[in-house]
């Protein structure tokens, strides 16, 4: 089976309740577990959570205020850093407060540990509907050896339940978890090919519910391999401050064209940046091997579908120059 046939399968066993074991197998899947076991212990856990970056970024700027809300894991929440100016929610609020001139309030939700099943609580924890939501998850469920067809299937209703409310989603697919040191050879290449085959597949669950996903292969991939002592944070594992801000970098383009506030010249696919439409599992392997691809849904000759399944954007955006990171105003959520 190809990649993209198998990323499908996945996709087709999380909306269907399977198990998706199948993919790599039982035996592999044991092995993965035990390893995962390893690799914990060896990365560890600092004895505190990142600062919150919840409040009002973009003083001065005129209204009105545009909502951001950001869920998902220790890569959303900045885990490792000691700044509120260092972590994922303040750089991107501010990011996105530069490039709209528009007041934001950044609601952070995310969490050290959490897994893709925590998605629903996190949710809960969000009193009024954002502007945009901003997701990266999908680490811890490799690391724990969540089923991958669970792991997605959580996702799908996560980004469902958000997109029924109007809210325009965008998520960062798990990373390349191939180049992480506290996990050995050879079963790093299985962490990286398990890490790949659940970024496409979570593609594939998010486009189909409506939502946006972008590669984060990046932020611990081809970046981080060329300088690992700059953009991992001190156990190795998760990305330093100069970390989180390559992994913005890439979230933020995406981000302000779910808020409509693209540049004219990105409405449509530029064939010159490699960009094009695809059927959704095809972009979808594309997209975990090619870190910063934008996958959206979109129409061909006015049909949503085609023989081989949702029809795609792939887009390759083009990254904003990097904003002075203010420190969050505490306040209250702005009107609805």
């Amino acid at each position: 089976m190809g990649k993209a046939g198998a990323a499908r399968k996945l996709a087709a066993a999380a909306a269907y309740g399977g198990t998706g074991v199948s993919l790599v197998g039982g035996s592999l899947y044991g092995l993965l577990r035990a390893e995962a076991k390893l690799a914990r212990k060896m990365i560890g856990r600092l004895d505190h959570d990142p600062p919150d970056p919840t409040g009002w970024y973009g003083r001065g700027r005129p209204g009105p205020a545009l909502r951001v809300a950001l869920l998902g894991d220790s890569s959303a929440a900045g885990y490792g850093v000691d700044s509120v100016l260092q972590t994922t929610g303040a750089v991107l609020a501010s990011g996105v407060a530069k490039a709209s001139d528009r007041r934001v309030f950044l609601r952070c939700v995310a969490r050290t540990g959490a897994q893709t099943s925590d998605l629903a609580g996190q949710i809960a924890m969000i009193p009024v509907p954002p502007d945009v939501a901003v997701i990266s998850i999908g680490a811890n469920d490799v690391t724990h050896s969540v089923r991958p067809s669970h792991s997605v299937h959580h996702l799908g209703e996560a980004v469902r339940r958000l997109t029924a409310e109007g809210v325009p989603v965008v998520v960062g697919t798990c990373p390349d978890l191939g180049t992480i040191t506290p996990i050995p050879p050879p079963l790093r290449q299985v962490a990286r090919a398990w890490s790949r085959r659940l970024a496409a597949a979570q593609s594939i669950v998010v486009v189909e519910a409506g939502g946006r996903s972008v590669s984060l292969g990046s932020i611990l991939g081809p970046e981080f391999a060329a300088d690992p002592g700059r953009l991992f944070g001190p156990d190795r594992f998760h990305p330093s401050a100069d970390g989180y801000r390559s992994m913005v970098d890439v979230l933020l383009p995406s981000v302000l064209a779910a808020l409509g506030l693209a540049p004219d010249d990105e409405l449509l696919p530029q064939a010159g940046r490699g960009e094009t439409v695809l059927p959704v599992a095809k972009a979808a392997v594309e997209a975990a091997r090619t870190p910063g691809t934008e996958l959206d849904g979109t129409e061909v000759a006015g049909a949503e579908r085609g023989l081989r399944g949702r029809w795609v954007e792939l887009r390759h955006r083009r990254r904003h120059p990097r904003a002075d990171v203010e420190l969050p105003e505490t306040a209250d959520d702005p009107p609805s």
